[in-house]
């Protein structure tokens, strides 16, 4: 005689089983049932330490999406400037760490777009000096996160519109992580911090106020994307699936609305990829 109950157990099980295999995808990662995420844990909000676990944005976005491909997350830890060289050596699958799209990265990598952002000036409290556009920077130094996408912009305002116009060129002061640069300012060894208007909103909060922001609007909006190795089209091809499904079930809207941020439209996507 079947045991009904039993049999209706292993039923369900066995349709767990199938579900959880449905939401798992064939990609083949560089370590076995594991995604590997290269971050940069220093720029809250997108990411950081919370005591000793990784927090933020990307963070809990890339939980979310490794987890609909049945593998396990696993954050790197890695300077911004390294991510790229640390995707092409295969340090990881992935760059999740605010990585803003640039003609120059498309060429080395492959995107999944899914933020925009753009930059803010920030001075210490109080200062007389207030720039509100890049314009404003003739003559100063600047503290910036090394290899971050406005420094050749800056390079170029410095030379085309500051010396050009007989004034004095932007000094863009490069460091490995956003507090160090704000260290620099604080230190007055820099005059303003360019930055991203979330990380440059967060050190406010985190300087208790000795540090504000000075521009008063969008800053060289951009459009984030998840970084990808060229070639790796199965990978782009599951995260760019999982993305869209966090989508329809909403869970991304509500990411988006706990950090304040938005989702990039089409035609700024395309945009993105267009040199200046």
């Amino acid at each position: 005689m079947i045991n009904t109950r039993a049999f209706k157990g292993l039923a369900f099980l066995a349709s767990a089983f199938l579900v959880a295999n449905a939401n798992a995808v064939s990609v083949q990662p560089l370590r076995e049932g594991v995604l590997t995420i290269g971050s940069d844990l220093s720029w809250a909000p997108f990411e950081y330490f919370d005591g000793d676990k990784p927090a933020g944005f990307d963070i809990e976005l890339m939980e979310k999406i490794a987890r609909g491909m049945g593998l396990t997350p696993e954050v790197v830890d890695t300077r911004f400037a390294n991510l790229v060289i640390g995707l092409s050596g295969k340090k990881f699958d992935v760059i999740a760490s605010a990585l803003y799209i640039t003609p120059a990265r498309a060429a080395q990598i492959d995107y999944v777009p899914y933020l925009k952002t753009g930059g803010a000036l920030m001075t210490l409290k109080g200062s007389e000096y207030r720039p509100q556009r890049p314009e404003d920077l003739c003559g100063k130094r600047v503290a910036s996160l090394k290899g971050a996408a406005w420094v050749p912009m800056l390079g170029k305002l410095s030379t085309e519109h500051c010396v050009a116009a007989g004034q004095d060129p932007i000094v863009v002061q490069e460091y490995e992580s956003s507090p160090a640069s704000a260290q620099a300012l604080l230190a007055r060894a820099a005059d303003v911090q360019f930055d991203d208007v979330a990380v440059s909103q967060m050190l406010v909060k985190q300087t208790r106020g000795r540090l504000e922001i000075t521009s008063n609007e969008l800053l060289e909006p951009v459009v984030i994307g998840l970084g990808v190795a060229k070639g790796n089209t199965e990978l782009l091809k599951a995260l760019t699936d999982q993305l869209d499904q966090l989508r329809k079930s909403g869970e991304y809207q509500a990411l988006l609305a706990e950090y304040n941020l938005q989702e990039p439209t089409a035609e700024e996507i395309t945009a993105a990829y267009v040199e200046k």
